[in-house]
């Protein structure tokens, strides 16, 4: 509890420039940005992140009257696009936009990082939050998550579920319903977030936690079936789908979510711009429909304040994940 007291400290210290930056004496002349701002995605170009990240850049090229760049550093679990920002000028036009393994679950896993990801950093916005659902191959006798957990009983270590990595969201998420439901299932990690839902399809695995983007094809052709999903809610997108909270599993956790970032020192003006700017163009109706509700997010825009705060909740509960599940940096 004091690491979390100490990480929620650090990262509520860095958005007081944030909150003052909504004053009227910082928010004179909209001098920022002046010139191209890049904005880094620890992730390769074609997912899912990226054509998120396109978009922002987008509007907010349209927006500013100045390019935002994309530049896709993927590598190291996000830790080689973060280190990036985290070392280059902080004059708001270098931009981290990544997701929640960077601040909530990296700092569990990682003995060392090259940057202190309570200091080094300004949460500028949550753009999204993305629930997972747990899915099946059709042919596992069970529809449902309670069916699961009885076969897992009957015949415990005979079930396995994909992740892609120790550490994943899916390894926390599959190690955590292992605990909480007195189930023994067999983890096996996949080299890429690509191939865990192909491998339930192909029957190489049983079980895996996916994004509702990846799994709504297999799932409308039958090839996957849903057991649950996360949130506090149900998706829209797959009304019939109950969440872990509903059947009695609140810990389990599946989410993820996309963010943005800049480095300590960054300009006011530039925490309070981006801030502003984006949640215009998360909240344009053809844009927030389009490009994140059909695709399956939940749209946030939080402040900066909201951000870190947060964060700090979601870096606790994930470091109960990460000790239970035993994961470790590979």
């Amino acid at each position: 509890m004091g690491r979390t007291r100490r990480r929620a400290g650090a990262l509520g210290a860095l958005t007081l420039v944030a909150i003052a930056a909504f004053s009227p004496t910082s928010m004179r002349a909209q001098s920022y940005p002046n010139r191209p701002v890049h904005l880094i995605v620890p992730f390769a170009a074609g997912g899912s992140a990226d054509v998120v990240a396109r978009g922002l850049a987008q509007g907010l090229s349209e927006a500013w009257g100045h390019q935002v760049v994309v530049e896709n550093k993927p590598g190291a679990n996000t830790i080689l696009a973060a280190d990036t920002v985290a070392k280059s000028v902080p004059d708001g036009t270098t931009v981290l936009f990544t997701t929640d393994a960077t601040f909530s679950i990296n700092p569990h896993l990682y003995a060392k990082l090259p940057y202190d990801a309570e200091r080094d950093f300004i949460p500028v916005t949550m753009l999204v939050l993305l629930q997972q659902l747990l899915v099946a191959n059709p042919a596992l006798p069970a529809s449902s998550l309670a069916e699961l957990i009885a076969l897992a009983k009957a015949k415990p270590g005979t079930i396995n579920y994909a992740s892609y990595g120790s550490g994943s969201q899916p390894h926390l998420s599959g190690e955590m319903l292992k605990y909480k439901a007195g189930i023994d299932l067999v983890h096996v990690p996949y080299k890429g977030i690509s191939l865990a839902v192909p491998a339930v399809m192909a029957g190489e695995v049983q079980l895996t936690f996916a994004g509702i983007a990846s799994s709504l094809a297999p799932l409308k052709s039958g090839r996957v079936k849903p057991l649950a999903i996360g949130g506090t809610k149900r998706s829209p997108l797959l009304p019939e789908v109950p969440t872990f909270m509903e059947l009695g599993y609140p810990e389990v956790e599946t989410h993820a979510w996309f963010g943005l970032f800049l480095p300590a020192g960054a300009p006011r003006e530039a925490v309070a711009r981006i801030y502003q700017d984006t949640k215009k163009i998360v909240e344009q109706p053809e844009f927030r429909q389009t490009q994140l509700i059909d695709k399956g997010y939940e749209v946030v825009g939080s402040s900066p304040q909201e951000f870190a705060a947060y964060i700090a909740r979601d870096f606790e509960s994930r470091g109960r994940a990460v000790k239970i599940s035993g994961a470790k940096a590979e």
